[in-house]
């Protein structure tokens, strides 16, 4: 694909964004952030120190990544800390506009029972929920500044297992619903959202959010014959099989992309950059490459901004033991974004 005809595309791209949500801000101001000026030329990167907890020894979920990440973007002067945004904590008023009453008051308070702890793979804890909270914000965060700036990045985010009334498979929130149940509700023209879900899991608690919001539109592509056992009904739902290696992969995201975003017209691109479909994942069973991933990342990232749409990104899921190597992967879709934004002059 043609490098988003640069300098062109980029103010027609400054222009569509400026007119429809303003100037690009220097600070926090108006957005789910705390007060802090950034360096206005830089891709914006979200992220917060409490994206972590503490868990009991030897649990499976990578808990460390989410430091490391940031770390190795700044280690390898992929962006410097003044593009680094800063998410406040999610309220529970905003929360509330995906979860039940009921579901977050047992959350916040900590009556959560074993079983309903089993089915998220975490004992509860103030810690673990007040990081799901920041988590939560982050994703709204940088969804808020891509829509001002074009494109914006999360160093966490993606739980998308979480149903309105409660949590699984390490997702105790749904962040992509959260943001875009808030930023759909938040335009007086109800914007329109499409969320590309290309972890290696299907994203069944954002499709039973969104299965009859007709202005979200959930697009998944995952392993068939990964968790979760029993699917929910995405408005696009891709099913591949075991070992599926990158050059078919991509196949399957371009032959749907293109035509997703010329016949939903989405305001707003929610991306999960998910790298368990990766050949060293634990829980993935896919063979895409660090190579394809990049591609994968870029080609998603090119496409929507070169159609003028904002696109935010999350991580996804990942899993590993070596927490340097998989912080690094997980880096893909910043790294990949990184030159999106240089090459379409943004």
């Amino acid at each position: 694909m043609a490098c988003c005809m640069k300098r062109i595309l980029s103010k027609r791209l400054r222009l569509k964004v400026g007119r429809l949500f303003g100037a690009a801000p220097t600070s926090c101001r108006g957005f789910h952030a705390e007060l802090v000026r950034h360096d206005c030329c830089g891709l914006p990167i979200v992220h917060h120190s409490k994206y972590v907890c503490e868990l009991p020894a030897n649990h499976r979920f990578p808990m460390g990544k989410f430091p490391r990440v940031l770390h190795f973007l700044l280690q390898d002067q992929v962006i410097t800390d003044r593009q680094v945004w800063r998410p406040e904590i999610a309220s529970k008023d905003l929360l509330s506009c995906v979860h039940s009453e009921d579901y977050l008051s047992k959350l916040i308070a900590g009556k959560i029972d074993e079983q309903e702890q089993r089915r998220t793979g975490f004992p509860w804890s103030e810690g673990i929920v007040r990081r799901c909270r920041y988590e939560t914000a982050g994703t709204v965060l940088a969804a808020e500044i891509a829509l001002q700036r074009g494109l914006a990045c999360s160093t966490a985010g993606g739980t998308h297992h979480a149903f309105p009334s409660y949590g699984s498979g390490y997702c105790l929130l749904n962040d992509l619903a959260v943001a875009a149940k808030y930023l759909m509700d938040s335009s007086p023209t109800k914007r329109k959202v499409l969320i590309v879900d290309l972890d290696v899991h299907q994203g069944d608690g954002t499709a039973f959010i969104f299965k009859d919001e007709s202005s979200v539109f959930t697009f998944s592509v995952h392993c068939g014959k990964n968790f979760p056992l029993r699917k929910q009904q995405s408005d696009l739902d891709v099913s591949v099989e075991d070992g599926l290696e990158d050059k078919e992969y991509l196949s399957k995201v371009e032959a749907h992309l293109p035509w997703l975003l010329e016949s939903f017209h989405p305001d707003l691109v929610l991306y999960d950059a998910g790298v368990d479909p990766h050949w060293e994942d634990e829980l993935g069973r896919l063979r895409l490459t660090d190579q394809g991933l990049y591609q994968r990342d870029l080609y998603v990232m090119k496409t929507v901004v070169s159609k003028g749409i904002p696109v935010a990104s999350v991580i996804g899921g990942g899993y590993s033991r070596d927490i340097d190597r998989l912080a690094v992967r997980h880096s893909i879709v910043h790294r990949a974004a990184t030159q999106v934004w240089r090459e379409c002059g943004m």
